[in-house]
C-alpha cells in the first residue's frame, strides 16, 4: 500500500526540485517564463520538494518519521503561504498561479502526511500491540 503514495510523492517531488532549481539557478529558461515569481516561494518549494523526496523513501521503509516530516512542510508551507499574502497585500509582484499552485501544494502534502500517519504510524501501532 505504501509504494504507490511513495511512487506519486517521489515523482512530485523531483518535478519541484527540478523546477525549483530551474528557477533558482536560471537553468533552461525558465525563470524568464516564471514571470514575477517569488523568491522566498521558490526556495520553500524547492526544501519541500527535497522533503517529498525523503518522504518517498519513508514511504517505502515504513518509517515513522514520515507524517511528522510531511506535517511539518505542512506548516512550512503555511507559513510562506501567509507570507505571500503578506508580500501581495505590500504590492509586491506576484503571479496568481503562485497563490493557487500553493493552496494545491498544501493541500497535497497534507493528503500525503495523513496517508503516512494511517498507513505507517497506524499499522505499526496495531502491529506492537
Amino acid at each position: 500500500m505504501t509504494y504507490l503514495p511513495a511512487f506519486i510523492i517521489g515523482a512530485f517531488g523531483a518535478l519541484t526540485v527540478f523546477m525549483s532549481s530551474s528557477v533558482i539557478f536560471d537553468l533552461f529558461g525558465i525563470r524568464a517564463k516564471e514571470g514575477n515569481f517569488v523568491p522566498f516561494i521558490v526556495w520553500t518549494n524547492f526544501f519541500a520538494g527535497w522533503a517529498y523526496l525523503a518522504a518517498a523513501y519513508g514511504f517505502v521503509t515504513r518509517q515513522k518519521w514520515t507524517a511528522k516530516l510531511l506535517g511539518t512542510f505542512v506548516v512550512v508551507l503555511l507559513v510562506a503561504f501567509v507570507a505571500l499574502k503578506m508580500h501581495i497585500h505590500a504590492g509586491g509582484l506576484y503571479e496568481e498561479r503562485t497563490v493557487k499552485a500553493m493552496m494545491f501544494r498544501m493541500t497535497v502534502t497534507a493528503v500525503f502526511a495523513a496517508i503516512a500517519y494511517f498507513t505507517i504510524n497506524k499499522k505499526k501501532r496495531t502491529d506492537e500491540d
